[in-house]
């Protein structure tokens, strides 16, 4: 009966540790500055583009299927980091789609962001620095 405990003990520190590995890759990978309070603010439109990226069939699979990933995670009701946590408690779905939308505009262009997204112009200027761009689209 002791060993159970043992690897009960053992299974439970994995899982604490590797929470806590996902709090320092969300401190890390914050937006800096008043960025991380504007995408905060912005996740009802961050959310309706993930929605519509993912139903995006010119997007490749893969691409889609992270999107689809992220979605799931964004509607669970229990988040993986609670609110009660300092600046990530509240932050870490803006946080998440930041990461997710990097990836997604990394694997298939900036068109798909700007055909997509359904907030204001200055909304995209910050999805766009969230995502690591240039806040204004190249002209050519």
């Amino acid at each position: 009966m002791g060993e159970i405990w043992q690897i009960l003990i053992g299974i439970a520190a994995g899982l604490v540790v590797c929470w806590l590995v996902l709090l320092g890759v969300l401190a890390i990978a914050r937006p800096k500055g008043n960025l991380l309070t504007e995408a905060v603010r912005l996740l009802p439109d961050l959310l309706r583009l993930v929605s519509r990226l993912a139903r995006d069939r010119a997007l490749p699979r893969r691409t889609r299927w992270l999107l689809w990933i992220s979605v799931g995670y964004l509607a669970l009701p229990i988040d993986l980091v609670p609110d009660f946590i300092p600046v990530l408690g509240y932050a870490d779905d803006a946080i998440a789609v930041a990461l997710v939308l990097r990836t997604v505009i990394r694997q298939s262009g900036t068109d798909s962001l700007d055909r997509h997204w359904p907030g204001t112009p200055d909304g995209l200027g910050v999805v766009r620095r969230l995502a690591g761009l240039p806040i204004a689209a190249p002209t050519e």
